[in-house]
Order: structure tokens, then sequence, then C-alpha cells
């Protein structure tokens, strides 16, 4: 496909590093001649603001107000000074705000669905899934489950393509918050997914001819899995657990699951080779679920991938900034997003900046994040959150042309699909952003990946690195699960690999009374906005609601740094993708 530039409306806007513009362009962009013209000013995350607030300055205008949602400012500036401004160094676009309004309306949606950065209308086009639900690819007969904080029943999420697997988190006995979002986090990542406003065809989707909302795998459905509750807390033995029960339960019930979204994370830089989150993820790739994981937000401090991302098997993601183009060769990585080392870096990256998903109201992220909530339906986050649930979307759109397709070949599909930056280094940005139409287009490949020998054997403690949930008394720590349950990790590998690692409701010896799976729909159901206090977990007793260990790897909602996401990660000395081959394997 040519390239082109978007469109440009009000919602386009003029964007400045964070760092300081030189001396030598301010005063190269001093000249204040022509009549004042209104612009949006956007700077690259809420840092930005100062250096925002400077480059209007010297460009002889002045801030009329902040705008936190694009962490920048309205302003005024001499139209003889447009000119200077664009070539100053650090921007990237100067776009005239169109009538005073942030974004251009639709009289449906609340946005311009077309032009707005961030719109999942405009992700569809940069990764070219509005092309391939025009052919007919839209998701239908793939199941992904999420492994997330749950699902609300927001408009966009209740046309029947969402249903509940199990509940492992601390909320599931409250019947007002089981299966429900109280965090906000994988409401967002669902409606990038598979949300849509009404079941419809390709053809409709991919014209936009009635502004519906739509994901990235429209007609895919949505299994929501639970493991974390109002606070995004959530113990790596919960996660493990909801791995385990998806690989398990993966065809069963009527379900196929093909496509496993884990926008989760640990900073543990125990080996990939022993470690029982990257064993769980593995498990579930050799049972023909492609597993795709967010890399990491913490790229500002660190550069090795997250665990289990840094597993060399499964789909790394990190996040991709458009630049309000279409194109991708002039695209950017955020300075979040963890790219990798040379020996395990990011497979692909997808946009990951200012995305609009859907509002949880009432959750902890929406108040906590005001100034994220555009036209009081829609959310901005920014994060390898949301580039993973992207490429989640385009692996379900593979999944429905190739059901056969086994995850190895998947991901050399869209990972030789893809398109790199030109300005960006491929460890930073893997092959790049795939073209879903093209790698549809393309025959099957013939593509295997060399097994790593991993065990699973180590330490579920380790595991955590630094992320343990507490109830405000104590800290869960140590070879145990939620429950206080010494952990096996002989006996539990053994069973996960084998598929069995639950039986019934049981895992690692306890009984779960949040993990059936009834296969119904929640369209529906409602949060109460209940705190859950002191409800009894099959006899463990937790005191509090508090629960630390903020996991998730959303980097920012409205583009500020979410300073809870710790992360670390390590390589993975065996068998790891690098640039366009193995760097020890191949591809067979």
């Amino acid at each position: 496909m040519p390239r082109f530039a978007r469109r440009a409306t009000a919602a386009a806007v003029l964007a400045v590093t964070a760092a300081a513009i030189p001396a030598a362009a301010a005063t190269a962009a001093r000249p204040a001649r022509g009549p004042l013209v209104t612009v949006l000013v956007s700077g690259t995350d809420a840092h930005a603001l100062p250096s925002v607030e400077r480059a209007v300055r010297s460009a002889g205008g002045h801030v009329r107000s902040e705008l936190k949602v694009i962490d920048g400012v309205s302003a005024s500036v001499p139209s003889g000074s447009l000119a200077a401004l664009r070539s100053a160094p650090g921007v990237r676009a100067v776009t005239a705000d169109a009538h005073g309004h942030l974004l251009g309306v639709d009289s449906t949606l609340g946005y311009d669905v077309a032009n707005d950065e961030g719109s999942l209308y405009d992700v569809a086009q940069i990764t070219h899934a509005k092309d391939a639900w025009g052919a007919g690819w839209t998701g239908k007969g793939v199941d992904v489950a999420l492994i997330d904080s749950g699902v609300s029943p927001v408009k966009g999420l209740t046309s029947g393509n969402v249903i509940n697997g199990p509940d492992l988190s601390f909320e599931s006995q409250d019947p007002d918050l089981a299966h429900v979002d109280t965090f906000g986090h994988g409401t967002h990542m669902a409606s990038i997914i598979a949300g849509r406003d009404q079941a419809a065809s390709g053809g409709t989707y991919a014209n936009q001819g009635s502004h519906l909302f739509v994901g990235l795998a429209p007609d895919s459905r949505l299994v929501s899995i639970k493991v974390a509750s109002s606070d995004g807390g959530a113990d790596v033995s919960q996660v493990i657990a909801a791995i385990d029960w998806v690989t398990q339960n993966a065809k069963s019930g009527g379900l196929n699951i093909k496509v496993l979204n884990l926008s989760y994370g640990t900073d543990s830089t125990q080996d990939a080779s022993v470690d029982p989150l990257d064993y769980a993820v593995e498990n579930a790739w050799r049972a023909g679920i492609t597993v795709v994981v967010s890399g990491g937000n913490d790229g500002s401090s660190r550069t090795a991938l997250a665990d289990p991302a840094n597993d060399p098997l499964v789909l790394a993601v990190g996040a991709d900034d458009p630049r309000n183009t279409d194109s991708v060769g002039d695209d950017q990585v955020p300075s979040f997003s963890q790219h990798g080392t040379a020996s395990r870096g990011v497979d692909v990256i997808a946009p990951g900046v200012h995305i609009l998903g859907l509002r949880d109201p009432g959750s902890f992220l929406d108040q906590r994040n005001s100034s994220a909530v555009v036209n009081n339906r829609f959310f901005r986050g920014s994060g390898t959150s949301q580039a993973a649930a992207v490429v989640s979307g385009l692996v379900a759109l593979y999944a429905q042309k190739y059901p056969n397709a086994t995850p190895d070949q998947i991901k050399y599909a869209l990972m030789h699909s893809a398109s790199a930056p030109s300005s960006v280094k491929s460890v930073y940005a893997g092959l790049g952003v795939p073209d879903i139409n093209k790698a549809i287009g393309a025959k099957l490949p013939v593509a295997s990946q060399t097994p790593t020998g991993a065990t699973g054997t180590g330490s579920l403690e380790a595991a955590r690195g630094s992320s343990h949930v507490t109830d405000g008394t104590s800290v869960l720590t140590g070879e145990q699960d939620i429950f206080g349950q010494a952990w096996n990790p002989t006996g539990w590998s053994t069973a996960s690999a084998t598929g069995s690692a639950w039986s019934g409701g049981s895992w690692n010896g306890s009984q779960w009374t949040g993990s059936a799976w009834t296969g119904s729909s929640w369209t529906g159901s409602t949060w109460s906005g209940s705190q859950w206090t002191g409800s009894s977990w099959s006899g463990s007793q937790w005191s509090g609601h508090q629960w630390s260990g903020h996991q998730w790897t959303a980097d920012g909602w409205d583009g500020h740094a979410w300073t809870d996401s710790q992360w670390d990660g390590s390589s993975w000395s065996g068998s790891t993708w690098s640039g366009s081959t193995w760097s020890s394997s191949t591809w067979s």
C-alpha cells in the first residue's frame, strides 16, 4: 500500500519531545508575523508539557489552556511561525484547532473515527485489518482468552461475543464483583480485541457506514478470565492458574481458544528455562494457543523484556508510535516500551500510544484518570498492553483464515508481513508493525521453533520478582500460592505440561471457588461498587481489599506515567529471536 499521511483534523496536533528545544532552534522560531492561529500542541508524554509550553513561547505565541488529555496545550501562534515550528527539532506536526474543538465529533461515537490518532479504526488502517475485514476475515469462529481484570458490560462489549471463564480474583466470592472489571484495564483490552457496537458484515466494519465502534477482531469471541482485583493486584500464582485453565479447557464446552492475550508481566530475573510463569505460557503454546504478551513499560530504566515476554516461544509485543500517519516508515518506538536485548527482543510492535478503547465507569483507573475520558464513553491509554491487544486481534483474523495454523506458523506469518520504521533499530522494533492483510493473502508458511528445553521447576517466589500482593497486614511471599498452599514445582510442572493441572475446581491442592465456567454471557450484569472485604476464600481469610502489586502493562492513561507498574525482566540464554533469524536456532 502506498505511503500516505492521514487527513489532518482538529485531533491532529503539534508534538514536541520532552527535551528542551535548543537555543538555536528557539531563536529561529521567534519571528512572529502574520495573524494568530489556534493550534493544538501535544507532547510525547506528561513530562513533555514544559517543553511544549517553551516551544509555543519561542514561536512568539502564548498558551491558551492546558489539555491533559493530549499531554499538551491549546495555543495561539503567529501564522508566520508555523513553518519554523514544523522544522524545529522534535516537532512532528502542526495542525490548526478546527473551530476550537479538540476532536472532530461524530454524532454517534463522539469522535472522528477516521482521523483521530489512536482510534481503533485508525489502528485498523495502520495494520490493514480494515482490508482484512473487507475480505470477510473478522475473527469469526475464533475464541480469544483474556487473562486480566475482568470485563464490564459497557456498550461496545454487549453484542453477544463476550463470555466469562473463571474468576480467580480476590473478588470472586462477591456476586456483585465476580467477573466484572473493577480495575478498568481488562475492559480496555477487551474493547481493542473484540469490541463492536453490533454484529455486522466485514464490509460494514471496513466502511464504517453506520459509524460503529469496532475492535480489531470484531466477530471473535472473547473469553474473560479474571485474576486482578479493584486495584490491579494479582499474584503470579493466580495468573499461572489462569493460564493452566485456558490450556486445559481451550476446546472444552464448545470453546475454541486459539489466542491468549496476556498484558501482564513481572520483573522477575529468573531464567526462563526454569521460571514457572514462562513454562505455563510455553505449555499453552504447545497446546496450539498463540500466546501474545506485552513486552513491558519500564523502557526508560531497563531494556530486558518482562516475564513471560522474555520466553522465546511466545509472541512478544512492543509499542509503536504512528506519529499521526498511516505509514510505518516514519514511526517511532516510545521510550516507555521495553524492547529487549540482542538475545531476546520484541518480535513485533503495534500501535500503543493514546489508544481509544472503552471506558469502565467507576473503576479504579477511571476514578484516578478523569482526563483520559473522551466524550464520556471512551478512555485513552498508552502502553505495551494496548499493543499486545492489537496483535491478539490480528492473530484472531489470521486464525480464522488458517484454522489449522500452529502458533509457530502464526508468529512467523505476522513477523514476516511486518514493516519496520526506517529510523528505528531492529532491536527496538523487532520486524516492525504487522500487515495482517498481507499475512492473510500469503500462503501458510512452513515454520517451527526449536524446543527450548524449559522445565518450569524454578521458584514461584522468584517468578513474582518484586510484585507481591498484601491484605494490608501481611505480604504473600515464599513458595506458596494465595491459599498458603506449598508450591511443588516438580508436581505442578508435570501436571501443567500434560494439561491436568486443574481437577474440577482444584489447583495446586486447593479448591478455587470461582473457577467454574458456566459458558453464559454476562450481558446485563452490573457492578454495585461494593468492596470485597474479609470474605473467606475457600478457608483462607483475607482481611482487607487493599491489594498491591499492580502488574498490568498499561504505561499510562492519558499519557501519564503509571508508576505502579514495576518491571525488570531478564533475557533468556537459550534459543532466541534476534532480528529476522534465531540467534542459536532456525525456523525449519
